[in-house]
C-alpha cells in the first residue's frame, strides 16, 4: 500500500481516517461487558491457577531454585523467584480478574 499523504500531516490524516472508520462501524464492537464467549475457558484457567496448578507451578519453581543452590552457585534470585511465582499464582489471578471486571 502506497502512502499518498507525505509530509508532516500524514500521521494526522491517518489518525483521522482510523477515527472515521471506527465511528462508521460504531463503538459497539469495543464494548465487551456482555460478551461471554470465553467464560468457560476463563473459569477453567482461573481455577487451575488458583488451585492445584498454581501449587504445582510454585513447587516446580522452588525445586529449580533448590537445584541451583545445590549446584554451588548462590544468588538471591534462586530464592526470590519461587516466592514471586507463589505470590503471583496465589494472588495475581484475583487482582487481574478484579481489574478486568472493574467498572470504568
Amino acid at each position: 500500500m502506497q502512502n499518498k499523504f507525505k509530509g508532516k500531516g500524514a500521521p494526522l490524516v491517518q489518525a483521522a481516517a482510523v477515527a472515521a472508520v471506527a465511528a462508521l462501524f460504531g463503538s459497539e464492537a469495543a464494548m465487551a461487558g456482555a460478551d461471554t464467549t470465553f467464560n468457560t475457558a476463563l473459569t477453567s484457567f482461573t481455577g487451575f491457577l488458583e488451585g492445584s496448578g498454581g501449587k504445582i507451578i510454585t513447587v516446580l519453581s522452588l525445586a529449580g531454585g533448590i537445584v541451583g543452590l545445590a549446584s554451588g552457585r548462590f544468588s538471591l534470585g534462586q530464592v526470590a523467584i519461587p516466592v514471586g511465582v507463589g505470590v503471583g499464582a496465589g494472588t495475581g489471578v484475583p487482582i487481574v480478574t478484579a481489574a478486568v471486571t472493574a467498572t470504568v
